[in-house]
């Protein structure tokens, strides 16, 4: 692909972008009604679990499934 070409359409990557602010809206919702709920928001980072609690705190933790199989 050349410079200043593209494969999508302009009407394909303005509904692409459409979609990607609808999601990102409805996670950082899902995020602040766990946090209502006092749930953590967990996610996975360089392999890890990372805890998102409430209160702030962040908690690392190796991920044991990627550990089990590493033993295998």
């Amino acid at each position: 692909m050349k410079n200043g070409e593209s494969k999508i359409s302009a009407e394909t990557y303005e509904r692409m972008a459409e979609f990607v602010r609808i999601g990102n809206r409805a996670v950082r919702q899902a995020q602040e009604e766990n946090h209502r709920l006092g749930l953590p928001n967990i996610y996975s980072r360089n392999g890890k679990i990372v805890y998102e609690m409430p209160d702030g705190e962040i908690i690392v933790k190796e991920n044991s499934q990627d550990n089990e199989n590493r033993k295998s």
